[in-house]
């Protein structure tokens, strides 16, 4: 696995999470710990990608992995977006409107529930 460095900071039931690399297949399992590891009150994470230059398909998987069994829903939401992360994202809500990514990216309205 390799090493990174993740800021983990918890403000309420807020956790803001800032990954300090790219988001691809080495650097998932890291995440995904770091956001399981989250105390059991945190209702909202916030991925803050300020300092992600790249994400891959991995991103993608991380921003709509289902909550482990046993643990409130949490709502996932996304900021600092570089160019990169941020088309990639915008390409995904193209091809794949029922994952909602449109809500995630910059300038969006909240989502709605029907």
């Amino acid at each position: 696995m390799p090493i990174m460095n993740i800021t983990t900071m918890i403000e309420g039931t807020t956790a803001r999470i800032v990954p300090h690399t790219a988001i691809d297949q080495d650097t998932l399992p890291l995440l995904r710990a770091t956001a399981a590891a989250l105390p059991q009150w945190v209702t909202e994470v916030v991925w803050d990608l300020h300092d992600t230059p790249f994400m891959d398909l991995a991103g993608l998987h991380l921003l709509t992995d289902p909550e482990p069994a046993g643990r409130p829903p949490r709502r996932t939401a996304v900021t600092g977006m570089r160019p990169q992360p941020q088309e990639l994202l915008r390409v995904a809500a193209e091809l794949f409107p029922p994952l909602r990514f449109p809500r995630q990216l910059p300038g969006a309205r909240p989502h709605q529930a029907a």
